[in-house]
C-alpha cells in the first residue's frame, strides 16, 4: 500500500499568477495510516482556494487552524495527535496573537513548535503559515 495523497492540485490551478506547474497534495498518510504530513495551510478556503478577506493576523490564523483541524479529520485523526507545528510569521510584532490563537486549538496537545519569521510568504497579503504533523497511536 502506498501512501495517500490527499486533496491534490496542481499550483497551475492555486496560484494562476505565478508560472508553475507542481503537483502537489495538502496532506499525506503514511502507509499505515499512522502520521499524517500537512503541507503548509494558508489564510485561504481549503475547497475554493480564495484567500480570506482579512489583514487582521488573528482571523487569518484561525481560518489556517480550522484549515489543519479539518485535514487532520479528513485523514482519521484528531487535533490531540498533532506533534509538531511549524509556524511562519512575516512580521515578528504578529507573534503574540498569532500562537495565543493558535493555542485555542492547541490546548492539552503539547507538540513541539518551530516559529520562523520570513520575508514573504507565497502571497503576499498572507501574514501567517503553519505546517502539522500528526501521530495516531496504534
Amino acid at each position: 500500500m502506498a501512501h495517500i495523497r490527499h486533496r491534490k492540485f496542481n499550483t497551475k490551478d492555486t496560484y494562476p499568477e505565478q508560472n508553475l506547474d507542481n503537483d502537489l497534495a495538502q496532506a499525506v498518510v503514511t502507509k499505515g495510516g499512522t502520521m499524517i504530513f500537512l503541507r503548509g495551510q494558508c489564510p485561504q478556503d481549503l475547497d475554493t482556494a480564495v484567500n480570506i478577506a482579512s489583514s487582521d493576523p488573528a482571523e487569518q490564523t484561525h481560518l489556517v487552524m480550522r484549515n489543519i483541524r479539518q485535514l487532520v479529520e479528513e485523514c482519521g485523526g484528531r487535533m490531540e495527535h498533532i506533534t509538531k507545528l511549524v509556524v511562519y510569521l512575516t512580521d515578528v510584532r504578529h507573534r503574540e496573537t498569532v500562537y495565543r490563537t493558535m493555542g485555542e486549538y492547541i490546548k492539552g496537545v503539547f507538540p513541539v513548535c518551530t516559529g520562523l519569521t520570513v520575508v514573504a510568504l507565497a502571497r503576499p497579503e498572507w501574514l501567517v503559515e503553519i505546517d502539522a504533523t500528526a501521530v495516531i497511536p496504534d
